[in-house]
């Protein structure tokens, strides 16, 4: 593999290659959850939370991450329905979901363990820490938009960052970077473009397709 002097440079000056590559690949990551959301229309839980599982994934391994992912949408969902009767407010009943959370997820981490999984029962806090900001932004969601919208932008937050996850992990990619590190500064252009579209997204063309048979 041809490695490109920047990357030598910063190596010899004592930062980790895997945080040089995860950092030139994060701008290209974020691109396509751009992408994906402006040309194809799926929503998620906005830019940050699809990129910062992403990354969570990265250290847990897909497996191992989507198994927490949806432990904690289910428990988030589970103790919506449990705290709706007591009529709390929303900082105390995120704080209540979170202590569940929390003793949900070391109950996965033991049973991971105790089938043997040392891939789960090893992952680190800091993942688990990424993966708790989803509850928050589940909750917030359930609130203001419904269960049902709610679940969607889960399912497509889970949806955009497995697709992340094996781009961020594409080796064919991790070494053209690694060679021409430069290359990520052409995503800049390329975000101006997206960011002048203003055409249909493809979900608007099935949403709207009798409007448009008839147009």
């Amino acid at each position: 593999m041809n490695i490109h002097p920047w990357i030598n440079y910063f190596t010899n000056q004592g930062v980790p290659q895997d945080t040089v590559e995860l950092l030139l690949v994060l701008p290209i990551v974020a691109t396509f959850i751009a992408l994906v959301r402006q040309v194809i229309g799926i929503k998620a839980f906005g830019i940050y939370t699809p990129l910062l599982v992403i990354f969570a994934f990265l250290a847990t391994g897909i497996k191992y991450g989507a198994v927490v992912f949806i432990s904690v949408i289910l428990v988030g969902m589970l103790m919506r329905l449990i705290l709706r009767r007591l009529r709390l407010l929303y900082l105390p009943r995120v704080a209540i979901t979170l202590t569940v959370v929390a003793f949900a997820m070391l109950a996965v981490l033991v049973v991971g363990g105790s089938f043997q999984r040392t891939g789960l029962a090893a992952v680190s806090i800091f993942p688990l820490l990424i993966m708790v900001i989803i509850v928050e932004k589940f909750i917030a969601a359930q609130i203001e938009k419904g269960n049902r919208t709610a679940i969607l932008l889960a399912v497509e937050t889970l949806a955009i960052s497995v697709a992340g996850y094996y781009l961020a992990s594409w080796e064919g990619l991790i070494n053209s970077i690694v060679s021409y590190p430069w290359a990520v500064l052409l995503i800049i252009p390329f975000n101006v473009f997206l960011g002048k579209w203003t055409g249909l997204r493809l979900s608007e063309y099935w949403r709207f397709r009798e409007i448009i048979k008839k147009s």
